[in-house]
């Protein structure tokens, strides 16, 4: 008998898990029904800088209580080792979670895990986006933090991410550590879920969390806000409160709500998806704001990390990209700060993000920072800022202004180190408010960014190759993609962030990642790199040309011969 059917067994009868798990597994045939029994024991659930993501479910590569329960186990051991008992009973670890199915029930798992090792515990009553759980890290001096989401994914994910002391996502090493305490754990009957309430509270730091946003806000034009109309979803997700009470203490009186989208469900039964990547997910918004005549339409995320946004173009409503908030953003930003009161504006994007946001930043004064995939990389460089400053290091000493990614996170301000959905949302109706009222919109500006600094068509492909044929198939494309020689025929350079990689302004090297960048003599570029978090191998396009029909002419011919090269159609 195979590891991995003697695992499935015992599972199925041990009574150390409880009868609903058992009960799961006893529906299964073993002949029929083998290769879901060996998707669901073929490895243990990886953890990794993105915590645990997975399909909700009994086994060793799903997420349920046990796999939770002997994540939390380690932590609780790494934290043990790095901060000693006393740091942990009197500082604690945060914990938060989504809307999602089960989300509330894990946190209060990794609650009990951690009590039971005499750990204080702070346990949002209610649901919180992610960037309130980094906030709640700081706020409350907590050694960790620990969030139950899997942000935009289906139904049927769910996710365990970790924040170190700063609020920040775990990096690489800090994860590596974490996970060679994980993986000393080879008996789940070990793991303890009965908590000491001794060292459980419960809290809910919204307003203090709300009112640090508010003191992002770059306009008190009244009059602009009052004028502005708003359609906004939290697309059954955490964003409702804090994003609604953001905006009504900003000034913002025309908030419609979508209602069937308000309600907490984690079955999101009014989408596809519930992320505010896929146009899908605005449905019902734009056709609320086609009957209001609203001017502008946000949609968060289930943890509220991430915004979409769409907004009024004549009679129909047009959808942004990620990297065209971004652009905007940028814009804005640099355009309502003072900057005769920082001496180092520092602006910070992702190596896969458009580079346009960054030229507008630099025509401002600003430094700009390219860091690997992954806002956690964003958030460390904010840390490393503060430090400088704390340490007098005037190499390293900048100030943080802005932060993004492509796929739709930004964050402005310091009192979150991760992507902040509630920001971000605030920002863009005050940008989108201060356009109207100099009677302009928002695709205008984009339009003379463009005219200003060149046609930008930036685009994702993102192809799905689950279970473990489609991990190796992953695998095999970046190998082969390394071993050939580049498949564009302009291309200037290729980037391997396998390799050593200088980062900017003296920050010595960028941590190794399974990403290829080719660089085009144009300034077009295409990267290519696996999800960290999904069984997904995404291409990113980012095309430059003087016009739009010239870049997506370009576009078109890059995308094809990636898909030859990749192998996939």
């Amino acid at each position: 008998m195979d590891t991995t059917m003697q695992k499935y067994i015992f599972w199925k009868t041990n009574l150390f898990f409880d009868e609903e798990t058992r009960r799961e597994l006893s529906a299964f045939d073993v002949n029929s029904d083998k290769s879901e029994i060996e998707d669901r024991f073929y490895r243990e659930l990886e953890f990794g800088t993105g915590g645990l993501r997975g399909i909700m479910g009994a086994g060793t590569n799903r997420l349920n209580k046990y796999t939770v329960g002997k994540a939390t186990l380690g932590l609780g051991n790494y934290l043990h080792c790095t901060y000693g008992k006393e740091k942990c009973a009197s500082r604690g670890v945060a914990i938060a979670y989504d809307t999602r199915n089960n989300s509330s029930e894990f946190a209060k798992t990794a609650a009990d895990v951690l009590c039971g090792m005499d750990i204080k515990v702070y346990l949002m009553k209610v649901p919180a986006p992610t960037p309130q759980l980094s906030f709640n890290v700081k706020y409350l001096n907590c050694i960790a933090g620990i969030v139950i989401t899997a942000s935009h994914n289906p139904k049927e994910y769910n996710g365990y991410k970790v924040y170190d002391e700063y609020g920040c996502q775990l990096v690489p090493e800090q994860a590596e550590k974490i996970t060679e305490k994980i993986n000393e754990i080879t008996d789940y009957s070990s793991i303890c879920f009965t908590g000491n309430e001794n060292y459980l509270n419960y809290i809910d730091t919204t307003d203090d969390y709300v009112s640090q946003v508010l003191k992002q806000s770059r306009s008190e034009n009244k009059i602009a806000k009052n004028n502005l109309k708003i359609v906004y979803t939290p697309l059954h997700g955490t964003g409702y409160i804090p994003v609604k009470e953001a905006l009504n203490r900003a000034g913002f009186e025309n908030v419609i709500i979508v209602p069937e989208q308000s309600v907490y469900d984690g079955n999101f039964p009014t989408v596809a998806t519930p992320n505010p990547e896929d146009k899908r997910a605005l449905t019902l918004g734009i056709e609320l704001a086609k009957k209001t005549g609203a001017d502008i339409v946000l949609g968060t995320d289930p943890d509220c990390d991430r915004v979409g946004v769409a907004v009024k173009n004549g009679d129909e409503y047009s959808l942004l990209t990620g990297n065209q908030i971004g652009a905007l953003l940028t814009d804005y930003i640099m355009s309502h700060t003072d900057f005769n009161k920082i001496s180092k504006p520092a602006v910070i994007k992702t190596v896969v993000t458009s580079d346009l946001g960054a030229e507008i930043a630099k025509k401002h004064g600003a430094y700009v920072f390219s860091t690997l995939t992954g806002f956690k990389f964003i958030g460390e460089k904010i840390t490393q800022f503060e430090k400088a400053k704390i340490n007098n290091d005037n190499l390293r000493n900048y100030d943080f202004l802005l932060g993004y990614e492509e796929s739709y996170g930004y964050l402005v301000g310091t009192h979150a180190r991760d992507k902040d959905a509630v920001v971000a949302s605030l920002l863009i109706c005050e940008m989108c408010a201060d356009h109207k009222n100099n009677g302009k919109s928002l695709l205008y500006r984009m339009e003379q960014l463009y005219e200003e600094f060149g046609y930008y068509y930036d685009h994702l492909d993102s192809f799905t190759l689950s279970g473990q044929t489609g991990l190796a198939k992953i695998k095999s494309i970046m190998n082969n993609l390394r071993s050939g020689s580049s498949p564009f025929d302009d291309t200037y350079r290729v980037i391997d962030f396998k390799t050593d990689v200088e980062a900017e302004q003296g920050f010595g090297l960028l941590p190794k990642s399974d990403v290829l960048k080719f660089v085009i003599n144009d300034g077009s570029w295409i990267a290519v790199r696996p999800s960290g978090t999904e069984p997904k191998i995404k291409v990113y396009y980012s095309v430059k040309a003087n016009n739009y029909d010239s870049a997506k002419k370009k576009f078109e011919i890059y995308q094809k011969t990636v898909k030859t090269a990749l192998g996939i159609e």
